[in-house]
């Protein structure tokens, strides 16, 4: 074995347990495509040491004698190595400042650098991913965080008896839980004062398709939006469903101009054409589960000004805010910080515009987890490595020596190549005006 490719150790967060390879791809790896793997020693890893040595891997405590390096999340200045290839979700696509310093870094030491963000098909579609995964675990939180804000309140919230996504050993027992959860609600119905029980999702992505994904577990019935606003003036409701509403980009925003009428492509081009037209629907809504792509372009569809004015005279119909997407006073301008796993919640109060952790005080609640896939981390790994397996080898053998234009890389994996021995690729020009 001549190629040695290296798996990391996670060390941004105490909670990041996730790996980009996993012991059956490791296997296949090892086994059947003959390269060398050297997995970092871990005590927190999901995976063990033990199972990697079984995969055929070899444990170290550093990886300097590997030339190819897969993580997750970003890596310390003081780990890069030049002329070196990395593989990991680096975060400066978008000219993040607080990760200039890690690319300028990078490209003084001529590393080659891979964003798992950017490598999409020939549609723009991404396709290595954990957004499914962020999605079925913001989910989980999301009705945890309902539980104990429902407790808070006064209910008997023992039919929502959900814990936190990372408290469960695997996806299945959690899935397991939600059913039964789902059951109650089914013989023993929701409390009248919490009827209709609205969840509504905005987005239409893996993120918030995954978060559906747990919803539908309980006993589900999707309405439009316009349904919605109707639907608590009916005058018999079944009192053991619960609804769900998706909302699109038309259900958002609309024209400023009322002579026009709402175009999806204009709306991207030119989104200081129109305005939010969400706010009628949150009255009506028991649950946001925020799972859509937002830039600061585009209208917030929740603001504080708006959660003040419908809180000033009583508490709002909405109980919990699950915000998967995580955009700090983004598309929900009042997350004004993300969580963690070990501080996931808060309450956010409209009047003070001030956070209380946990789930008491005056306000809003607040899921803003922002490694959520991270409380799934055997689940979402084994899914994540599943597609990025297929893609080691080409990478580990390519000829970074090369001009750019020759080098042999799958086309999504070139797509990707943010820096091309420590210079910005043709894509990736634009970086250079936010690094000082």
């Amino acid at each position: 074995m001549s190629i040695c490719i290296g798996i990391r150790h996670e060390d941004k967060y105490v909670m990041e347990r996730r790996a980009p390879l996993t012991p059956k791809h490791v296997d296949k790896l090892v086994h059947h495509q003959n390269l060398d793997i050297i997995v970092q020693s871990s005590e927190k890893r999901v995976f063990t040491d033990e199972e990697y040595i079984k995969a055929g891997a070899k444990i170290a405590k550093d990886l300097k004698k590997c030339s190819v390096i897969f993580g997750v999340k970003e890596m310390p200045d003081s780990f890069f190595e030049e002329g070196k290839t990395y593989v990991f979700f680096s975060h400066v696509i978008k000219g993040q400042p607080y990760n200039m310093h890690m690319l300028k870094r990078m490209m003084d030491l001529k590393c080659n650098l891979i964003e798992y963000e950017k490598i999409i098909d020939e549609q723009g579609k991404r396709l290595i991913f954990f957004g499914r995964y962020a999605g079925l675990a913001g989910m989980i939180n999301s009705f945890w965080a309902l539980s104990l804000r429902l407790k808070h309140y006064g209910y008997d919230s023992k039919v929502l008896g959900i814990k936190q996504a990372h408290q469960y050993h695997s996806l299945e027992e959690a899935r397991e839980d939600i059913s039964s959860v789902g059951q109650a609600i089914v013989e023993r119905g929701i409390p009248s004062e919490l009827r209709p029980f609205v969840i509504g999702f905005t987005g239409y992505g893996n993120v918030s398709q995954g978060a559906q994904e747990i919803c539908g577990l309980l006993p589900v019935k999707e309405i439009t939006p316009k349904k919605l606003l109707s639907l608590s003036k009916r005058k018999f409701l079944p009192d053991n469903i619960v609804y769900k509403v998706i909302f699109k980009e038309e259900d958002l925003v609309e024209p400023i101009d009322p002579t026009h009428e709402f175009d999806l492509q204009d709306y991207y081009t030119n989104p200081f054409k129109y305005k939010n037209a969400f706010e009628k629907y949150i009255p009506h809504l028991s649950m946001l589960i925020n799972g859509m792509y937002w830039d600061e372009k585009y209208p917030r569809i929740f603001t504080k000004e708006h959660l003040k004015k419908i809180s000033h005279k009583s508490r709002p119909k909405m109980i919990v805010v699950g915000d998967i997407s995580c955009d700090v006073e983004g598309a929900v301008e009042f997350m004004v910080k993300p969580t963690t796993i070990e501080d996931p919640i808060y309450v956010y109060n409209p009047e003070t515009e001030q956070i209380t952790m946990g789930y008491h005080g005056e306000g809003m609640q607040i899921m803003a987890v922002d490694i959520l896939p991270s409380e799934l981390p055997r689940d979402s790994s084994n899914g994540f490595g599943d597609v990025l397996v297929n893609f080691v080898k080409p990478i580990a053998i390519a000829d970074y020596s090369l001009p750019f234009e020759e080098l042999d890389l799958p086309r999504a994996i070139k797509k990707a190549l943010i820096l091309h021995n420590g210079k910005l690729t043709p894509s990736y020009k634009y970086l250079a005006d936010f690094i000082v």
